[in-house]
């Protein structure tokens, strides 16, 4: 069972690999993968392997930061911060960040001790913002939280992602630089996924740089 070009992996896909006897679902690079199919194959044994995807053909959009696009994974810098409620998801989540070929920035917590998500969330989107750390990662119970902090550091867009679909378009309408999860909302595979979608995709650019340019400038407003 393969479902190539479907788009999207499902309970029922998965449910059928293993039917099938099948230990592996090969999927094309892109198709999203729902919660429940993520789920089901961690507790089924089964990998979801995705095929390379093809060359991005030069009419597509430009990128939000051709210079940073074009540094190599572990030229990119990529600061983790979370309260209490997210430590064992963020410990996680950096060794994933890594092996993906990023450099990580751990800016605490240091422990299951209770602690405050502002102070946290502040610090991921100070090093974004401040360039520090070219993409920000910041976790707490439900993402939510630590959102709203972000979001009031100048520069920053920060985006609360519960599944791979939020992902992708965060980044390719919203050219996302903080990405914000929550450890109580959305099961670690799924988060897995997420960060990755969430730090390889690209920035669509097109009438979708229109749109961000007009959320920078209500932010400019302010700023004056």
């Amino acid at each position: 069972m393969t479902p190539k070009g479907r788009g999207l992996v499902t309970e029922r896909d998965v449910r059928g690999a293993l039917a099938e006897g099948k230990r592996a679902l090969e999927i094309d690079d892109g198709t999203l993968v729902t919660p429940l199919a993520a789920d089901c194959a961690s507790a089924s044994g089964i990998r979801i392997v995705r095929r390379p995807k093809t060359a991005i053909p030069e009419k597509a959009g430009p990128v939000s930061s051709p210079e940073s696009q074009s540094l190599p994974s572990g030229a990119k810098k990529v600061a983790f911060g979370s309260d209490h409620g997210g430590f064992q998801l963020k410990q996680m989540l950096m060794k994933h960040a890594e092996s993906l070929g990023y450099s990580v920035i751990d800016l605490g917590t240091s422990s299951e001790e209770p602690c405050d998500y502002p102070d946290f969330a502040y610090a991921v989107a100070r090093a974004v913002s401040s360039g520090e750390a070219w993409r920000g990662v910041a976790i707490d119970g439900a993402g939510i939280g630590s959102c709203i902090v972000a979001n009031k550091v100048p520069g920053v867009r920060a985006a609360c992602c519960h599944n791979e679909f939020v992902a992708r378009n965060s980044r390719e309408h919203n050219d996302a630089n903080v990405l914000t999860l929550g450890s109580r909302v959305t099961g670690s595979e799924v988060c897995k996924e997420i960060l990755r979608i969430w730090l390889e995709c690209w920035f669509a650019g097109g009438r979708h740089k229109g749109r961000v340019d007009k959320i920078m400038d209500i932010e400019r407003r302010y700023l004056k």
